[in-house]
């Protein structure tokens, strides 16, 4: 039971992509949420300077999850989405980057219709979009490669599996979320399935924000370079790319207009 009018009902959930970090990212339709809200519910990932665009009444709940590690339940939020919204609060469920990629979104949409509350998805900017403008690149490029692939390092059972075979072909390129962890397993897989030891990887750490890192390496050396480079933020993994060479003066570039 979506809603797709510019009245915003109370007892309402919606589903809104904070994006990978910088405020000025954000969509107006993301802001005018925001100003309705009532409730935020938001992951552990969102920026404190998103955060404070908050309406000053908003009641911030933080339900963040942590991957291998302390996290709210996912049945424990579907049922505080629905249960907040039955009280007449207009809730904001905010999501980093996009809530449809890799937001566990269809569970809490679910939660929220079996409670016969309205709701509505607001995208955002994913993380892929973000860390490839950030080495000055493109996801996909004429002659090189035709599509790309969206992929999670781990999921549910722990280190997610895929087409390895397809993946290691010349010119593939991946763009892989929550991939730090299991960057080991990955480089494995992929050698086994005969990827080119010299393939480009490149790290982007905090895409978008002031602190954004970039870590460029191959394959071969992937898990030792990204242990070295101690990376505590968020980090998308862009498998196949490598930063032009003028992705040091985007990045000052950027520091300097933030």
């Amino acid at each position: 039971m979506s809603t797709t009018t510019h009245h915003i009902p109370q007892g309402h959930v919606d589903f809104v992509g904070a994006g990978p970090g910088d405020p000025e990212l954000l969509t107006l339709k993301a802001m005018r949420a925001f100003e309705m809200a009532d409730v935020v519910m938001h992951d552990r990932l969102i920026s404190e300077e998103i955060l404070a665009l908050a309406g000053k009444t908003a009641r911030l709940v933080d339900v963040g999850k942590a991957g291998f590690g302390p996290s709210w339940k996912q049945s424990d939020i579907d049922a505080l989405l629905a249960e907040t919204a039955l009280t007449g609060a207009r809730v904001v469920r905010l999501k980093s980057g996009d809530p449809t990629v890799f937001g566990r979104l269809d569970e809490e949409i679910e939660a929220v219709e079996a409670a016969g509350v309205t709701w509505r998805i607001v995208p955002g900017l994913t993380a892929a979009s973000a860390a490839v403008a950030g080495i000055g690149q493109s996801l996909t490029r004429r002659g090189r490669n035709s599509s790309v692939r969206f992929l999670t390092g781990h999921d549910m059972k722990g280190f997610a599996d895929h087409d390895w075979a397809a993946l290691a072909r010349t010119g593939e390129v991946a763009a892989i979320y929550m991939g730090k962890k299991s960057a080991r397993f990955v480089q494995g897989r992929l050698i086994m399935h005969g990827a080119d030891r010299a393939t480009p990887v490149t790290l982007v750490e905090n895409a978008s924000r002031p602190d954004q890192r970039v870590l460029a390496t191959t394959l071969d050396k992937l898990p030792t370079d990204l242990a070295a480079a101690e990376m505590d933020g968020p980090a998308l993994t862009l498998y196949g790319l490598a930063p032009r060479d003028a992705a040091q003066a985007l990045t000052q570039l950027n520091k300097e207009f933030a």
